[in-house]
């Protein structure tokens, strides 16, 4: 691979990033319960501290010559119980640093309240969809076993949610392992005019052969469905180091299934410096980007996401 330096963009739109104060709200994976061994990237001691607009806007200012034009925060897993509160804070942090621009929000499918939860959430003005995880297997060895379970993709309950969704306008936003992938397109068939975007690549943590070849299927299968985009982010591998080649190849691959116009840059920070420096993770993407048409490349970082996420008003701080 050549060694020269990629074309960066001038403009970017980080289309996931979490941010928390650990004394604003409660995080229960940081605060009540350390489990290396069960978070997908291992040891993340260092997470466990408050990460707010400041330290992302520290991650940002080290890539030089990029603005910062626009963010979308995702849930991040705050107590269940407070799933309102964490949107009101956000749209309160929107007030005092003009970002982010746009909330995924948890809601769960599952709960007896679900509609008056989505009317909730829609009060503010910035919250344009939902992350709302399905029960998933630990491997994909174990995926077959789990089939049809509470909370699955199978669940008719938890798929009723999907339908919630698309009545309101809301987007989804799927986080699911690869050996998911496939399971979760049915599922998103079914509600053809629901708007989905795939978050992490679809979290190719295989890169095995095999691995790939069923990471390519589910993708293959997602983006059938012209109503699903996708997120070029979080490249990190279970107990592996950063692989800048081969996450390069699997960018490349996700391009040519979704094409340029269905995909959009994100940093996946603070989880992501667990692997690699944000110069490095924009400088990856940037390699995989090269050789496209200079309006695809810009649609990517930055065109894309204002469209899907019906981003209106941009960042009022920049790098």
């Amino acid at each position: 691979m050549s060694t020269s330096p990629p074309a960066l963009p001038t403009a970017v739109v980080d289309t996931h990033h979490h941010l928390w104060r650990l004394e604003t709200g409660h995080y229960p994976w940081l605060q009540d319960r350390y489990d290396a061994a069960a978070f997908f990237l291992g040891d993340y001691a260092s997470l466990r501290r408050d990460f707010d607009t400041a330290d992302y806007l520290t991650h940002w200012r080290r890539v030089p010559g990029v603005t910062l034009a626009a963010t979308v925060h995702v849930e991040a897993e705050r107590d269940r119980a407070e799933s309102l509160a964490e949107t009101a804070w956000l749209h309160a942090v929107h007030r005092e640093a003009g970002f982010p621009n746009a909330v995924i929000a948890h809601v769960d499918f599952l709960s007896p309240t679900l509609d008056d939860d989505l009317r909730a959430q829609l009060d503010y003005p910035l919250v344009r969809g939902v992350r709302c995880k399905p029960l998933t297997a630990a491997s994909a060895d174990a995926a077959a076993a789990l089939a049809g379970q509470s909370g699955t993709l199978q669940d008719p309950q938890w798929r009723a949610g999907l339908r919630a969704l698309a009545d309101r306008g809301l987007i989804y936003d799927l986080r699911v392992p690869y050996w998911h992938l496939e399971e979760a397109a049915e599922a998103i068939a079914a509600v053809p005019e629901l708007d989905v975007v795939v978050e992490h690549a679809g979290l190719p943590w295989d890169r095995s052969p095999e691995g790939l070849a069923r990471w390519r299927r589910g993708l293959a299968a997602l983006a059938s469905l012209p109503r699903v985009s996708i997120k070029l982010s979080e490249f990190g591998l279970p107990q592996t180091p950063w692989q800048r080649e081969s996450n390069v190849a699997v960018i490349r691959e996700v391009l040519s299934l979704f094409g340029a116009h269905r995909c959009m840059f994100a940093s996946n920070l603070p989880v992501s410096g667990l692997r690699a420096s944000l110069p490095e993770i924009v400088a990856t993407v940037g390699a995989a980007l090269e050789g496209l048409p200079a309006s695809d490349a810009r649609a990517v970082w930055h065109d894309n996401a204002l469209r899907i996420y019906r981003i209106t008003q941009q960042a009022g701080a920049s790098s």
